[in-house]
């Protein structure tokens, strides 16, 4: 029987080549692309108080520009060289796969700082971050020829590279730009419950790029991944929203919403190598150990209290991608790792749970001692590099932005704001931006409440018809 004539190998598309696996690879990349913008810019700029509303959601948006540029340029090459997926993808396929994965760990990192970083810092620090720290965490567990990966360390979509990278990363750089003001650790509230809502939602349904993308499983596992991908973040939600329920008598959104992203990031690194009763387990734990670390164990450690982490990052991506590394090292199963890394010794890639039922409990106290070990490579390389990448930027620019620029916010960083209502029918007018240079906006010595207040005090009170 021969193929179709649009199916024969020719100089555009080699024998090697799969144009289904090849269009899948470029489909997932682009989910995972827009889990970062429109998701985590809608997200951050709606999360957070109205007047950082544009700052945060630009931070992200930056990141993803620098990063690509840094990525095409030399980042992808620093991490995996030239040969690491050759005759499974096109190069250009895989430069693109892997860039999104960078670019949102940048993001992330972001997370933490919102509110108070100086915004010509982050520019400089996004470049120098993803050059010198991910480079080698990618390297070390990503590339076939690092020291982590030789040693079986499994981390199927980035629990490592990605969530615990960023969660320690941002923790870090919180502690050396310094915390918000103080009035605003105390009042903080979301600008859009709505908008945050819509963010969240991306961020969940891009992670099917996330992890039904990987390379090695575009024709194996990929099913497995995506379904325990989702069964695990609604167990944790879920479990996040009843604890919220039990001891604070309310259904919170935000904390839904935390609990959430817990479940997306615990279940990464073990999405294809578990079964779905394993992803249930890892669902009510991301949903309840970031939540006990996070409302609980946070107010009482003192190192703890004095960071500034603006969204938690160091709850949601630390904790929880650990917790979901050391439960890779306990449920993984040893067939589905065949399937992964399609390589003749696949038999060392085995959770101690199955180690204890086919009775090679040695080799599955390994396998959790590799992870384990995994963890504190990546906390130890992120904690010292991104300390010397922010010390340094300190000797050029300040780190956290002047107590004026605090205050203000984005009219002060940006001179455009995210909202333009202002109370008795005034006009949005910046006087830091040269677009309404001439027409500046008095200064007004309302609070922005007073001015929502004083908008819709004066839309209700209208005379009706």
């Amino acid at each position: 029987m021969s193929l179709p004539s649009n199916l024969h190998p020719d100089e555009a598309s080699p024998p090697w080549l799969n144009k289904g696996d090849n269009s899948w690879q470029l489909t997932a990349a682009t989910l995972v692309g827009l889990q970062s913008g429109p998701g985590l810019v809608i997200l951050y700029g709606s999360i957070v108080k109205k007047k950082w509303a544009v700052n945060s959601a630009f931070m992200a948006l930056y990141a993803f520009a620098a990063v690509l540029i840094c990525w095409v340029g030399w980042g992808y090459r620093m991490s995996f060289g030239d040969k690491a997926f050759l005759g499974y993808l096109p190069n250009a396929t895989m430069i693109y796969f892997q860039f999104v994965f960078a670019a949102i760990t940048l993001i992330l990192i972001a997370g933490a700082l919102l509110g108070r970083m100086n915004f010509l810092a982050w520019m400089l620090f996004v470049p120098l971050w993803v050059t010198f720290s991910y480079t080698i965490t990618a390297y070390s567990i990503w590339c076939p020829g690092g020291w982590l990966a030789k040693r079986g360390l499994i981390d199927y979509s980035g629990g490592y590279v990605i969530h615990l990278s960023s969660g320690v990363a941002g923790f870090t750089a919180a502690y050396w730009v310094g915390p918000r003001t103080t009035r605003d650790r105390e009042r903080f509230p979301p600008n859009n419950i709505l908008l945050m809502l819509a963010g969240a939602g991306l961020l969940w349904m891009g992670w099917t790029g996330f992890n039904g993308g990987d390379p090695y499983t575009v024709s194996t596992d990929a099913s497995l991944a995506v379904l325990n991908t989702h069964v695990c973040t609604a167990t944790s939600l879920l479990t996040w929203l009843i604890l919220d329920y039990i001891f604070f008598g309310k259904p919170s959104v935000v904390g839904a919403t935390q609990g959430m992203i817990t479940g997306l990031v615990c279940i990464t690194p073990a999405a294809g190598v578990v079964q779905g009763w394993a992803a249930i387990l890892m669902g009510m734990m991301s949903g309840s150990i970031p939540w006990y670390t996070m409302m609980v164990l946070h107010k009482k450690v003192w190192f703890l209290k004095q960071v500034d982490d603006t969204m938690a990052v160091f709850h949601t991506h630390a904790v929880a991608g650990s917790l979901g590394g050391i439960l890779t090292g306990v449920f993984a199963v040893p067939k589905f790792n065949r399937l992964f890394y399609m390589v003749t010794d696949w038999q060392h890639y085995i959770g101690l749970f199955y180690g204890f039922h086919d009775g090679r409990t040695t080799a599955g106290f390994r396998q959790l001692g590799v992870q384990l070990v995994g963890i504190l490579f990546v906390v130890f390389v992120h904690a010292t590099m991104t300390s010397i990448i922010c010390l340094l930027i300190s000797l050029v620019v300040p780190l956290r932005l002047s107590e004026e620029e605090l205050q203000t916010g984005d009219d002060a960083i940006h001179g455009e704001e995210a909202y333009a209502l202002w109370g008795d029918g005034e006009r949005y007018e910046s006087k830091h931006n040269s677009v309404y240079e001439e027409n500046a906006r008095p200064p007004s010595t309302k609070g922005d409440d007073d001015c929502f207040k004083t908008f819709w005090g004066n839309l209700l009170s209208r005379p009706r018809v």
